[in-house]
C-alpha cells in the first residue's frame, strides 16, 4: 500500500519519452486535487407510490449537512432509510422530485430551479464522479482495454501514448490490480471490479467521489482494503463519501465522518470516534464490546423506542455548526507534473472522443459472436435453406406465386432478424451507457453516432448474406443490377428494422419490447400486400397499407425482379398453362406501379431517418430517467 500512496502524493514513475512537453525522463505524478466541500440544506424527495397512484411519498425530509474535502464519510441507516436516494439527490443522479439547495464551492443550485442548476454546478459535476453500487463494466474488455479507453476520453491527445500508460500503470498499482492487465472485467473477482470502477473513474483524478456501497458483495477483509483505500485518497484532498449498510466495529472507526438517517432524517452528523460519547450524552448507553455501527442501527430501527430525544439533539448540535464559506471550486484544468514541467490536461473534443468510441465498437462487435459471427451464420443458412426450398422458382412461369412468397418471407425474416436483437440492444449497454455518460466521458450523441457508424454496415452485411445464395439459387434473374436492386431493398428493410428495435427498447421493458417487435412484424406483414391483395382490401384498409414499411419492401422487390423490361417468364412443358408468366399482368395483378421503385427506396430512406432520430431521442430521455 505503501507504494500505491506514492503514486497520488506525487512521488511518480520515470519513463522516456521526447523533448515537447515532456523532458528526456518523464515524471509522471497525479496532479494534487482541488479542495471541494459539499454543503447541502433542506434535502427533500418525493416519489408516486405507483404508476397510476397519485399518492406521494416522502423519502428524505429536509436534511442538511456538510461533507469536507480531506476526510472520508459514511452514509449509514437501515433499509429504505434513504442513503441511496441521499447520494442520488447530492450527484445530480435523480432530480424527479428532488427539492433543496446544494452548494460546492462557489456554485450554488437550488433544485427546485433545475434549468439554474445544471448551469451553476456545471464546473462541479466535471470535477465529481458517481461510482454506483452494481459494478457496470462491459464484460467483453480487459482491464487494459477499459483503462486505456478513460485514459483517451479523460486525458485526451495532450499526453502521449506513453505518458497515458504510465498514468494507468500508476493507478492500477494503487489499487492493486496490477498483474490484471490481460483478464476480462468478466473473468474479475467481486473485490478486483469494485476497485476497477474505481480505477477508471481516477485517471482524470476527480476532487469528489460519491460512491454507493462500495462494500455490498464483498468479504470482511476485501471491504476492510477497499475502505483503508477510500480512506488513502480521501487523505490527499479529495472529498469522499459513499453509503455503507451494516459495517464491521474496525471498519466502522476507518470513517472520519459518518451521516446516519432514519426514516428520511439525520440522527447522528459527527465523528466515528466520539460516536458512543455523544450517544452516552444523550442517554443512550451503548454496551461494552459492542459495535457502535449496529447500535446505530439498532437505534435507527427504533429497537430502543422512538429515536425523537436524538433526532432532537442532532438537529439543536447541528445548529450550533457554523455557515462558513466553502472554497471556490478551481476552474483550472489538471496538470500532470513533467520534470521541471507541467502539462496541462485538457478535455478531447468530440471528434476525437468519436474516433475512440468508433474503435471501442468494432471490437465490442466482433468479440460478441452472438451479435456477429452467429448471425452472420445463421444467416448464410437460412439463405441456403429457403433458396432450395424456392429452387428456381424465379424463372418458372407456374411458380409465380411460390416466387412471390419468396420475396415476402425475405423481407420478413430480415426485418425480424434485425427488430428483436435490436430491442435488446440499449437495454443491455444502458448500465454503462448511464455511468460513463453522467461521469462526462463523453456526450450522447457522439455514441450515437458511433454506434450507428459501425452498425449500419454490419446490418448491410447481414442483408448481403442472406440474399446471396437465396437469391441465386430460387432461380432469380442473373442479372447483376437487378440483384443489386434486391439487396438495397433488403438492405433497408434490416436498417429500418433495427432503428424500429431501437426505439422500441428504449421506451418498454425488454419483456414487453419482446411482445411489441414480434407484433409489430406481424402487422407489417399482414399489410405488406401480398396475403391480401391490394384490391380485394376495403378503403379504409387499403389506406392503413401506407404505414406498413414491408409493403415498400416487398413492392420493391416485385418491381426489381419483374418490372424494367422482364421478359415473359419459362412456362415448363408439363403445365398446360402458366396464368402469371407475364410480368406486367403480374405487377397489375399486385395493383403496383411499376415505375415506384425509387419511391419504395425514397420512403424507406425517409423512414430510417425520422425513425433513427427517434431513437436518439427516446435514449437520451431514458439516459436521463433516474435508475
Amino acid at each position: 500500500m505503501a507504494n500505491a500512496l506514492a503514486v497520488l502524493q506525487g512521488l511518480g514513475q520515470k519513463v522516456r519519452g521526447k523533448e515537447h512537453n515532456e523532458c528526456r525522463i518523464l515524471q509522471i505524478n497525479m496532479p494534487t486535487p482541488t479542495t471541494v466541500d459539499i454543503e447541502f440544506k433542506n434535502i427533500t424527495m418525493k416519489v408516486t407510490e405507483g404508476l397510476r397512484s397519485k399518492k406521494t411519498k416522502t423519502i428524505l425530509k429536509q436534511v442538511s449537512g456538510v461533507f469536507k474535502s480531506g476526510q472520508l464519510t459514511a452514509i449509514m441507516g437501515p433499509s429504505g432509510a434513504g442513503k441511496s436516494s441521499l447520494m442520488n439527490a447530492l450527484t445530480g443522479f435523480s432530480v424527479q422530485g428532488v427539492t433543496g439547495t446544494i452548494r460546492a464551492g462557489n456554485s450554488v443550485c437550488v433544485l427546485e430551479e433545475k434549468d439554474k442548476c445544471i448551469d451553476s454546478l456545471k464546473a462541479y459535476r466535471k470535477k465529481s464522479c458517481y461510482i454506483l453500487q452494481d459494478d457496470r463494466l462491459n464484460p467483453l474488455f480487459t482491464v487494459a482495454e477499459l483503462m486505456k479507453f478513460a485514459a483517451d476520453m479523460k486525458l485526451g491527445y495532450t499526453l502521449t501514448e506513453k505518458m497515458k500508460n504510465t498514468v494507468v500503470a500508476e493507478i492500477l498499482d494503487t489499487l492493486g490490480l496490477s498483474g490484471t492487465e490481460n483478464t476480462r472485467c468478466g473473468n474479475l473477482s467481486g473485490g478486483q471490479r469494485k476497485r476497477l470502477s474505481i480505477a477508471v473513474e481516477l485517471i482524470d483524478n476527480p476532487p469528489v467521489l460519491f460512491l454507493d456501497e462500495p462494500t455490498t458483495g464483498l468479504d470482511s477483509l476485501t471491504s476492510k482494503q477497499c475502505v483503508e483505500l477510500l480512506k488513502n485518497l480521501a487523505r490527499d484532498g479529495r472529498t469522499v463519501v459513499c453509503t455503507i449498510h451494516q459495517p464491521a466495529a474496525s471498519l466502522y472507526m476507518l470513517f472520519d465522518q459518518v451521516y446516519v438517517l432514519a426514516e428520511g432524517m439525520c440522527i447522528y452528523d459527527g465523528s466515528s470516534q466520539e460516536t458512543v460519547p455523544y450517544l452516552a450524552a444523550v442517554g443512550l448507553q451503548c454496551p461494552k464490546y459492542h459495535n457502535p455501527a449496529d447500535y446505530l442501527l439498532e437505534i435507527a430501527n427504533a429497537e430502543y423506542g422512538n429515536f425523537n430525544e436524538l433526532l432532537a439533539a442532532q438537529c439543536c448540535h447541528g445548529g450550533e455548526k457554523e455557515s462558513r464559506p466553502l472554497p471556490e471550486v478551481s476552474t483550472e484544468e489538471p496538470k500532470f507534473p513533467c520534470g521541471k514541467t507541467t502539462t496541462i490536461i485538457r478535455p478531447p473534443h468530440e471528434a476525437y472522443k468519436f474516433s475512440v468510441l468508433f474503435k471501442r465498437c468494432l471490437v465490442q462487435q466482433y468479440r460478441d459472436w452472438t451479435v456477429t459471427h452467429l448471425k452472420v451464420l445463421l444467416h448464410i443458412v437460412i439463405g441456403v435453406l429457403i433458396g432450395l426450398m424456392f429452387e428456381q422458382a424465379g424463372n418458372d412461369g407456374s411458380k409465380t406465386v411460390s416466387n412471390l412468397g419468396y420475396l415476402v418471407i425475405s423481407v420478413a425474416y430480415l426485418c425480424y432478424t434485425s427488430l428483436m436483437p435490436a430491442v435488446l440492444k440499449f437495454p443491455l449497454e444502458l448500465a454503462v451507457l448511464k455511468k460513463e455518460n453522467f461521469n462526462n466521458w463523453y456526450n450522447l450523441k457522439t455514441y450515437y453516432a458511433a454506434m450507428l457508424v459501425t452498425s449500419i454496415p454490419l446490418q448491410i452485411c447481414y442483408s448481403f448474406v442472406y440474399s446471396a445464395p437465396s437469391y441465386f439459387l430460387s432461380g432469380q434473374p442473373l442479372e447483376l443490377w437487378r440483384f443489386g436492386m434486391f439487396l438495397l431493398v433488403c438492405a433497408n428493410i434490416t436498417l429500418l428494422a433495427d432503428a424500429i428495435g431501437n426505439v422500441i427498447g428504449t421506451c418498454v421493458n425488454p419483456i414487453n419490447g419482446t411482445f411489441i417487435g414480434a407484433i409489430t412484424t406481424c402487422a407489417m406483414i399482414v399489410f405488406a400486400g401480398f396475403l391480401v391483395l391490394f384490391a380485394h382490401m376495403t378503403p379504409v384498409m387499403r389506406a392503413i397499407t401506407y404505414i406498413s414499411f414491408l409493403k415498400y419492401g416487398f413492392e420493391g422487390l416485385v418491381l426489381a425482379m419483374y418490372s424494367y423490361g422482364r421478359v415473359p417468364l419459362n412456362c415448363p412443358d408439363d403445365v398446360l398453362y402458366c396464368h402469371m408468366r407475364f410480368p406486367n399482368k403480374i405487377i397489375e395483378e399486385f395493383s403496383m406501379n411499376p415505375e415506384n421503385y425509387w419511391v419504395d427506396i425514397a420512403v424507406l430512406l425517409s423512414e430510417i431517418i425520422i425513425v433513427r432520430v427517434l431513437a436518439y431521442y427516446t435514449l437520451r430521455r431514458t439516459v436521463k430517467r433516474s435508475s
